[in-house]
């Protein structure tokens, strides 16, 4: 997946610095998204993942107008329901941006919606 670096991708414009360069949680959210791809194969009917652990190095600046491309790819030995995906991030220049793992988990989609509308009610799930 590639992306163009906005204003609205900034440090400044996210609230997680103020330098008008890639924020991390906006490259954080655009590794997760790769991981919702990358993940698909491996859900069934009425399943979906939800993110349950992200580390993810943030290693080179990317200013606006900048090129990064976003990949995920299953690491080896994934158990069962608990997915775990090797992210990269590199610019236009060839660049390493960010690199990390991800942590999906398969959930049935019903299930885990009801669980969290019981959180939101102040019940526990």
């Amino acid at each position: 997946m590639r992306h163009e670096v906005t204003d609205a991708d900034t440090a400044s414009a996210v609230g997680s610095g103020d330098v008008p360069v890639l924020a991390t949680p906006r490259l954080i959210a655009w590794l997760e998204a790769a991981t919702v791809r990358a993940a698909a194969p491996f859900t069934g009917t009425g399943e979906t993942t939800v993110g349950t652990a992200v580390r993810v190095a943030h290693l080179r600046a990317t200013r606006v107008g900048g090129l990064v491309e976003v990949t995920a790819e299953p690491a080896p030995g994934g158990a069962g329901r608990r997915l775990t995906f090797t992210v990269r991030a590199v610019d236009s220049s060839g660049e390493l941006v960010a690199t990390g793992e991800i942590d999906r988990a398969i959930v049935d989609r019903r299930r885990f919606l009801a669980g969290a509308a019981g959180a939101q009610a102040g019940e526990c799930p």
